[in-house]
């Protein structure tokens, strides 16, 4: 917790403020903010490639998540006992069916069908394998027992993806002005969710062990890279930055949105939030340590284990759990959309920008619907039975130091080659006040080097992912990192092409007229292009729409900006 909070302070709420002034400003997304320094447009596409790994992976969380949640509309949730078809001989449920020993009942699990009434049974094994783990890796996966052995799709799963990805689509088919709708509730039920799951929780017999374990800091943990590592990582995924979402929904605002009140109410928001959740987590957790008698340490999981089985298993526990699981699985569903849209609406922005066609703008929800099948089909490797091995990988490589990368880079740009007195101009022109100068301090020195050494002693301290006892194959992870670099890589390969495209005689000409911001860098709407943004543009070279003509033509966007075409 301290090293999140460090990094929430000196780079989560700087980068989210940088991102949302930078898109307000241009109006515009992920690529056409690059404006200001052509060179560098490369890290838009780096954008555009990390939210398309993450949306593609990202959704089959969301399908695993619908498919519990269909699974919990019965009397009895499918992975309370260990006498299905699915499970082994080593299960041993903490709920077991009364006047059953719990060794008899491993042997003759099939004859206890019929008892009545259920009591917690405290398992004291060296290797314990729970009813919702069997169920997760033997009926829900059908896991393989490699990465390279994709076996068959799982149809349930697959179904799943395919309603998963028509419902992001639904409600993205108008842009903005129906996804801004639909968050109202996607974002806010959620509080009434957890706030349902927290006053049980805290009822509950252990929930204050469970809440100690969360609060007591491991200090022996402080000098471990990996831990600054994760909380660099986390701060980035919750509040989306260097995913290129928010320039894009930046670029909807009003030009003279006061940003700055905006990425603090937010960030400070969205981060306690999550410590909230976690409150609501860890005393279900300790609850469950409770009755099986152990520490909360090795109840406790992380990544699909936490949301698809530690989790899971503890609500069998309370009365009436498919109540629980339902509101749990719904509250993750409507999460997990609220961050797919944004995906998809960055990724559908930065085409329709980048094209600037009449008719790929009048028809913008054909370009939504076609990168929805696009991603689905390209999920589909993950609904099969290496699925879950696939999307750990994508989880760890796609997305996750290449994020950091991103933002160091922008950073640099925008405060050394623009300039940071001239951005720091636009900020103060826009809002009507300067950066403070917290935040100039962490744009300029402070957020690039803190990201630039967790970068560093993360690739010193770098250790192979694992799947509980699976180890990663070298070929396996040689994929993960080109995943990686594929994002990064988009930054100099743009650069160079850029640099031989510009005016200039000798390397240093093109390079220098390369990093000059564009004519067109600027304010979208002529009205808000005041000072050196006023000079005169030779006739023809530009053509502005008036308001009403753009508000037919660019659908939601044109009500915040008139778009300048070519």
């Amino acid at each position: 917790m301290f090293p999140y909070f460090i990094m929430l302070v000196f780079c989560g709420i700087p980068l989210f403020f940088l991102e949302l002034s930078f898109g307000q400003f241009a109006s515009q997304g992920c690529l056409g903010v690059w404006r200001i320094s052509p060179m560098f447009k490369g890290v838009g596409y780096g954008m555009m490639v990390v939210s398309t790994y993450i949306g593609i992976y990202y959704n089959v969380v969301i399908c695993i998540a619908f498919y519990y949640f269909f699974s919990s509309m019965t009397n009895l949730l499918p992975w309370t006992y260990c006498n299905n078809p699915w499970n082994t001989p080593t299960c041993n449920g903490v709920v077991t069916p009364t006047g059953i020993n719990n060794t008899l009942a491993n042997v003759t699990r099939s004859l206890v069908t019929g008892a009545a009434e259920v009591a917690v049974e405290v398992v004291n094994k060296t290797k314990r394998t729970s009813p919702s783990e069997e169920y997760w890796k033997h009926y829900v996966l059908k896991i393989s027992d490699d990465i390279g052995n994709f076996g068959e799709v799982r149809l349930p799963i697959l179904g799943c993806l395919a309603v998963s990805w028509v419902v992001v689509f639904l409600c993205l088919i108008r842009g903005v002005k129906s996804s801004g709708k639909v968050v109202y509730f996607t974002a806010t039920f959620p509080y009434v969710v957890l706030t349902i799951l927290f006053i049980r929780g805290i009822t509950l017999e252990g929930a204050v062990t469970g809440i100690k374990y969360y609060l007591t800091p491991q200090w022996h943990k402080i000098l471990d890279a990996k831990v600054w590592g994760d909380a660099a990582s986390q701060i980035f995924y919750s509040l989306g930055c260097a995913w290129g979402g928010l320039i894009t929904m930046a670029s909807y605002n009003k030009f003279h949105n006061n940003c700055y009140r905006d990425s603090i109410i937010i960030s400070i928001t969205n981060c306690a939030t999550s410590v909230y959740a976690g409150f609501v987590i860890f005393s279900i957790l300790g609850f469950m340590a409770h009755h099986l008698n152990v520490d909360v340490s090795e109840v406790a999981d992380h990544g699909p284990g936490l949301a698809f089985v530690a989790y899971p298993e503890a609500l069998t526990l309370l009365p009436i759990s498919p109540l629980w699981s339902l509101l749990f699985f719904f509250m993750l569903i409507l999460l997990g959309l609220g961050t797919q849209f944004c995906l998809l609406e960055t990724l559908v922005t930065a085409i329709v920008d980048e094209i600037g066609t009449d008719w790929i703008i009048r028809n913008k929800t054909v370009v939504t619907g076609g990168v929805a099948i696009v991603g689905f089909l390209l999920g589909v490797p993950l609904t099969t039975q290496a699925g879950i091995y696939w999307l750990l990988l994508m989880d760890n490589y796609a997305a996750s130091f290449s994020l950091v990368i991103i933002s160091c880079i922008m950073c640099i740009c925008i405060m050394y080659v623009y300039g940071h007195k001239k951005y720091f101009k636009d900020v103060e022109m826009m809002l009507g006040f300067p950066p403070p100068i917290f935040f100039r301090v962490c744009w300029r020195f402070v957020s690039p080097i803190i990201i630039s050494f967790i970068l560093i002693f993360t690739v010193i301290q770098y250790k192979p992912i694992t799947y509980n006892d699976y180890v990663y194959p070298g070929w396996s992870l040689a994929i993960g990192f080109l995943m990686a670099m594929s994002s990064v890589t988009c930054i100099p390969i743009y650069a160079l092409y850029k640099i031989s495209k510009s005016e200039g005689t000798t390397f240093l000409e093109r390079l220098k007229n390369s990093c000059k911001a564009d004519i067109k860098w600027g304010p979208a709407l002529s009205e808000h292009r005041i000072g050196h943004y006023a000079a005169p543009v030779s006739e023809g070279e530009v053509e502005v729409r008036p308001l009403k003509e753009e508000e037919r033509l660019i659908d939601d966007r044109s009500s915040y900006r008139c778009r300048i075409l070519i």
